[in-house]
């Protein structure tokens, strides 16, 4: 069994690995959020265009207003298309840091029930010794007595 000051090494070794992966996840939940939140933007951006091209087309446009409006709502279904993809590589970044920090508190909880374990032993141990001790005292205390 490993000693107590290696269990104590391995513990803050990975307790320091599992506050790096927690940071790590934390900024791909962070990108996760800030990819969402510019998709939504882009959507809302291309359905009020929408909806302000179809008033202004019912008071008649030009045909090169229509290529104009056409091509820009391309472009933003481009942009649309390009941050639904920027979400999808960030989700997946952060299933992996997720399960990186999983792991690693595993490891970190794996190691503190090892010490757990040892210093209940020991405990065990000190209270056999103690006991010992007192049943000794108290049988010469018993002897010296009679």
């Amino acid at each position: 069994m490993a000693s107590k000051n290696q269990l104590n090494t391995l513990i803050d070794l990975a307790q320091t690995e599992t506050d790096d992966a927690a940071k790590r996840l934390g900024a791909a939940l962070k990108a996760i959020n800030d990819a969402e939140e510019k998709l939504n933007m882009l959507i809302g951006y291309r359905d009020e265009y929408l909806r302000k091209f179809q008033a202004s087309q019912q008071a008649g446009i030009t045909p090169m207003a229509y290529r104009n409006f056409q091509a820009f709502m391309d472009k933003l279904d481009s942009a649309i298309q390009g941050q639904e993809e920027v979400l999808r590589h960030a989700r997946k970044r952060g299933d992996m840091e997720k399960t990186t920090w999983q792991a690693a508190e595993r490891k970190r909880v794996s190691y503190s029930t090892l010490r757990d374990r040892e210093d209940a032993k020991l405990q065990k141990l000190e209270a056999k010794r103690d006991q010992k001790a007192m049943d000794e005292h108290a049988s010469r205390q018993a002897f010296f007595r009679r």
